[in-house]
């Protein structure tokens, strides 16, 4: 992403949400004319009820083929004077500062066959991730198509939009929840390993990836898609009905603890109060065997 110095709130113009609308549209249509281009869609912040006055435009462009760089540094020119273009350090993307209202603008650069399968892959095989299981069928549901020809970004969305599957449920908890303190090798022993090494990096890391999977399990006990890795306290707190005991106040002691590295028992304290509420949750829901 990028820096927040140059976000919307540090432009101090407000934008209201018809401008906004309106520079998605005219974003959409510059890509619209490229004969490489199946769709495309708005997601991110933006449509997910939870946006701030730090939110990007997040686009994703569904392409049959790769649009050369040179046609996409022309239409970030049309709507800024500073881009960055072919990023490649996680999905292939542009990004620009809208010049008119300081807005983030990101595009990401899809195959419609890439996306058909990481659907394929929980909502048929139902197969889990270690953290973040079901954040691209979260992403294709609330993505709202701003070009779509043939109608198939439309008839994806109609595939995404059925029920959660049981099954996929019971293989999130099953991956995540033993690596959580369980297994030999889980993060809370990672941790404590750690803070006898006076670790910060390594401890501040394992506890990312604890919280990863800590949210990929209480999604998957709401039988909700996963919303990616931002807000994830403001989201559970304002869709999940089941949450353990003071989640968020465990989260916020458990990240507080990282300037306690000279008191390692109070970071493995913070762990483990965290991991019990989670079990007292799923004990209740009838999902620790």
């Amino acid at each position: 992403m990028m820096p927040e110095d140059y976000s919307l709130s540090n432009t101090e113009k407000a934008v209201s949400s018809q401008q906004i609308s309106s520079l998605a549209d005219s974003i959409a249509a510059e890509f619209s004319k490229l004969p490489q281009v199946v769709a495309v869609a708005l997601s991110g912040s933006q449509t997910s009820d939870i946006s701030d006055d730090l939110s990007d435009l997040d686009f994703y462009v569904y392409v049959s083929a790769e649009i050369p760089v040179e046609i996409r540094c022309d239409i970030a020119k049309k709507f800024s004077d500073r881009l960055e273009i072919n990023n490649q350090f996680w999905e292939p993307g542009d990004e620009w500062i809208d010049k008119n209202y300081g807005i983030g603008i990101d595009i990401m650069y899809r195959s419609p066959a890439w996306i058909e399968e990481q659907l394929n892959s929980v909502l048929v095989k139902h197969q889990a991730s270690v953290g973040y299981s079901t954040c691209f069928w979260w992403n294709v549901l609330k993505s709202k198509p701003l070009y779509d020809t043939d109608n198939w970004f439309r008839q994806l969305r109609v595939t995404a939009t059925q029920p959660y599957p049981e099954a996929l449920r019971q293989a999130i908890i099953a991956k995540n929840y033993p690596i959580l303190r369980n297994n030999i090798s889980a993060y809370t022993h990672q941790i404590e390993s750690a803070t006898r090494r006076n670790d910060l990096v390594s401890i501040n890391h394992r506890i990312a990836a604890l919280i990863a999977s800590y949210f990929d399990i209480i999604f998957a006990v709401n039988y909700l898609p996963h919303p990616g890795e931002k807000r994830l306290v403001q989201f559970a707190n304002k869709f999940c009905d089941k949450l353990p005991k003071n989640m968020e106040q465990d989260i916020t002691s458990l990240i507080i603890s990282l300037a306690a590295i000279e008191n390692k028992q109070y970071i493995l304290e913070k762990t483990n109060a965290l991991i019990d509420s989670l079990d007292e949750l799923l004990r209740n829901e009838k999902l620790l065997t």
